[in-house]
């Protein structure tokens, strides 16, 4: 045994190897990627897109509510005492994240309801009477609509800060203690989804939309991983050598190739070009944007486990 093992499920971990595994960054990424469905798909609402046979807010918030099933169960997976997890709603703690993050998440499902009967899909049961009734009640006034809309583009803001903040309140790991990671992930959860909608919209004036909406979240979500570097390289040494883990350490090969170039600069160039009528719209750009916001989650996830205060950083 040696000085950095620590004991998780009374089993001796390394830090090297997962303290928080693949289970936390899938539900990281998904939660992002729902939250970034969700203002889309709100925001389409409260501009009346709802009527358009087309519109991508007609199955946005079915496929939402599946993905963040698979992430909620991939966090489940990760819990040490999973038969507890019911007492997490049995208070709320206003000074907890994992507390707001728990309640947002409840009520994040009511919300996508709301926001997937005011325009049935096909493929629900159409004995579902009681669905219809619903629907045509939320579509009497518009402002009812309007109001899904609204709390759909609140809640996602909340779920996509709440991903980053979830690590950002482990103050013991100094690469994830950052204010912005929350900003990060939100806008790293918004580039996602709007590349997904690129890739799978019909209506093809919404999918260069959304291709224009992306080339704008990928040009901040580069600035903003810029401003979380230099928070971290103008703080502690502890925070310096954090940040070194990812730009020259050992996950500096997949943070420069996979997350800044693969998942940001050279999709970023080739949709400029596409939105520009230079080069035809293809399915490469948006894959590469959403495999790079999963890879940066990962990256994330991994390298702050061998970020600490006590000992130098794994550098090598």
């Amino acid at each position: 045994m040696n000085e950095y093992t620590i004991t998780r499920n009374n089993h001796l971990v390394d830090p090297v190897m997962n303290i928080y595994g693949w289970e936390i960054a899938l539900y990281l990424f998904l939660g992002g990627m729902v939250a970034g469905m969700m203002i889309i798909s709100g925001y389409f609402l409260f501009k009346g897109r709802q009527k358009e046979d087309l519109c991508s807010c007609i199955f946005l918030p079915l496929l939402s509510f599946l993905l963040l099933s698979v992430g909620m169960f991939a966090l489940f997976l990760d819990l040490d005492y999973k038969v507890q997890v019911w007492r997490m709603y049995t208070t709320f703690q206003i000074t907890s994240p994992m507390s707001w993050g728990s309640w947002i998440l409840i009520l994040v499902y009511p919300a996508l309801f709301l926001n997937m009967i005011i325009r049935l899909p096909w493929y629900l049961p159409t004995k579902l009477g009681f669905l219809n009734k619903w629907s045509e009640k939320l579509n009497s006034k518009s402002s009812g609509v309007k109001a899904v809309g609204i709390l759909n583009m609140v809640l996602g803001i909340l779920l996509g800060v709440y991903t980053g903040i979830l690590l950002s309140s482990f103050g013991a790991r100094p690469l994830w203690n950052s204010a912005i990671l929350g900003f990060l992930f939100l806008i790293s959860g918004l580039s996602s989804a709007s590349a997904f909608v690129h890739l799978v919209s019909k209506n093809k004036d919404e999918s260069i939309l959304l291709a224009k909406a992306d080339n704008g979240f990928l040009v901040l979500e580069f600035v903003v991983i810029g401003l979380f570097i230099i928070g971290l390289l103008s703080s502690t040494q502890v925070h310096i050598d954090a940040a070194k883990i990812i730009l020259t350490g050992t996950y500096a090969p997949v943070f420069w190739v996979f997350v800044i170039g693969f998942g940001i600069i050279i999709p970023l160039i080739i949709q400029f070009l596409a939105v520009n009528h230079k080069i035809k719209h293809t399915p490469v750009a948006p894959i590469m944007v959403i495999v790079g916001g999963l890879i940066l989650r990962f990256v994330i996830v991994y390298a702050g486990q061998l970020s600490h205060w006590t000992k130098k950083a794994f550098l090598e």
